[in-house]
């Protein structure tokens, strides 16, 4: 081999590994934007379950809040029947 064919042979494995090297950062960076996107997805998914549970917890204290009012009610209703039943005896 002569000079000029080894410099065809580095030439030809410099573009090789030139190359190789701007595809692997082309799907490496292509695997990270995806990776990304997809925790972003996963973000906005907790943050919709996160609202949904604070809803629910709302909706839950505004039952339990009449269910208090209810009962309060219920209590004086049976402490007045209790006196007019000891008024009666």
């Amino acid at each position: 081999m002569n000079e000029h064919e080894w410099q065809e042979v580095i030439g030809t494995i410099g573009i090789f590994v030139l190359l190789t090297a701007v595809v692997v950062t082309i799907i490496w960076q292509v695997a990270i934007s995806w990776r990304a996107k997809a925790q972003l997805a996963r973000e906005s998914e907790y943050s919709r379950l996160a609202e949904a549970a604070v809803t629910g917890q709302q909706k839950i204290e505004r039952h339990l809040a009449e269910i208090g009012g209810q009962v309060s009610d219920l209590q004086s209703r049976t402490d007045s029947i209790e006196r007019v039943l000891k008024d009666v005896e």
